[in-house]
C-alpha cells in the first residue's frame, strides 16, 4: 500500500495519553514507574534484532546490523526502543500521541547525540500521508488505544511490501489479570495502580482479526514470561499474559 489513504476516526484514548504523560519524567529511570519496561526491553530488542537480521539477510556481527532500514516505533513513549535500534544503525521515526512523551524522548536523544525523528502525532494521521517503512513496531501500545481495528489498519498500512511488523500486547485472561494487574500493580507495586485496564487487553484471536483486512500476514506468535527467581524476562510458548506477533507484507 503506497498511495495515500484517509483513515477517518481516531485511535487516541485521551485518558491513557494523560496517564502516561503524567509519568513521562520517569521514562529513563530504571528504578522508577517504568522499571518493568526497562527489565522487559532487552528481550524484545533481541527478538526484533534477530528477526530483522534473519528476514533481511543482514550481518549479525556488524556493529550497525540494521543500517539501511527505516523503522517506525508507534507509541514510542520516552524512546526506550528507538534509541537502541538507532544505535544498531536504523533510521528511526518515533511516534507518540503524547507531546510530553515526545519532549522527553527528544531531549534524551539530544543529550546522547542521537538523530531520531520524534513526532507527536497518531498512527492514522501519519498513515494518511502515505508514509512507508521497512519495519513498523506497535509494542505495548495496542491495549491503550480507543479503536484497535483502526489502529491496526493504519499501522499495518505503513509496512512496505516485503517489510515486517511487530506487535506486542497483553492477553485478556484470568492469568493476565492475576499477574499484570493484581500482582504487578497492587502487590509488587511495579506499576502505578490503574496503569492497565484488563478489559482493554487483547486476545491473540482478536488481534489476528483486527489485522486480517490489513494485508499483512501473521508469521509467528511468541509469549514473553517473567522468572521471579532470576528477575528476568524471556521468550516462551506461553501466550497467556505478554505476547508478540511477527507479521510481514508480501
Amino acid at each position: 500500500m503506497t498511495s495515500e489513504t484517509n483513515f477517518s476516526g481516531t485511535t487516541v484514548d485521551d485518558a491513557e495519553v494523560a496517564r502516561f504523560s503524567a509519568m513521562a519524567a520517569e521514562w529513563w529511570s530504571p528504578t522508577g514507574k517504568f522499571r518493568p519496561l526497562h527489565k522487559f526491553n532487552p528481550t524484545r530488542i533481541r527478538y526484533i534484532r534477530e528477526k530483522l537480521i534473519e528476514h533481511y539477510g543482514l550481518d549479525a556481527k556488524s556493529q550497525h546490523p540494521l543500517k539501511g532500514l527505516r523503522v517506525l516505533d508507534i507509541g514510542c513513549g520516552g524512546g526506550l526502543l528507538c534509541e537502541p535500534l538507532h544505535r544498531m544503525g536504523a533510521e528511526v521515526v518515533g511516534l507518540d500521541a503524547s507531546e510530553t512523551n515526545i519532549g522527553i524522548a527528544a531531549t534524551h536523544a539530544a543529550e546522547t547525540n542521537l538523530d531520531i525523528d520524534y513526532r507527536a502525532t497518531t498512527a492514522e494521521s501519519l498513515a494518511s500521508e502515505g508514509a512507508q517503512f521497512d519495519v513498523v513496531l506497535t509494542m505495548e501500545v495496542v491495549e491503550h488505544v480507543s479503536n484497535i481495528e483502526l489502529f491496526m489498519q493504519a499501522s499495518a498500512s505503513m509496512v512496505k511490501p516485503g517489510g515486517l511488523m511487530f506487535v506486542a500486547t497483553l492477553n485478556r485472561t484470568l492469568k493476565s489479570y492475576a499477574l499484570a494487574i493484581v500482582g504487578a500493580e497492587y502487590i509488587l507495586r511495579w506499576l502505578p495502580v490503574g496503569t492497565h485496564q484488563w478489559e482493554k487487553f487483547v486476545t491473540p484471536n482478536e488481534l489476528e482479526r483486527a489485522l486480517s483486512p490489513s494485508g499483512v500476514t501473521v508469521r509467528e506468535k511468541v509469549g514473553v514470561t517473567f522468572n521471579p527467581l532470576t528477575d528476568k524476562w524471556s521468550r516462551s510458548k506461553d501466550l497467556d499474559v505478554n505476547y508478540m506477533f511477527l507479521c510481514d507484507r508480501q
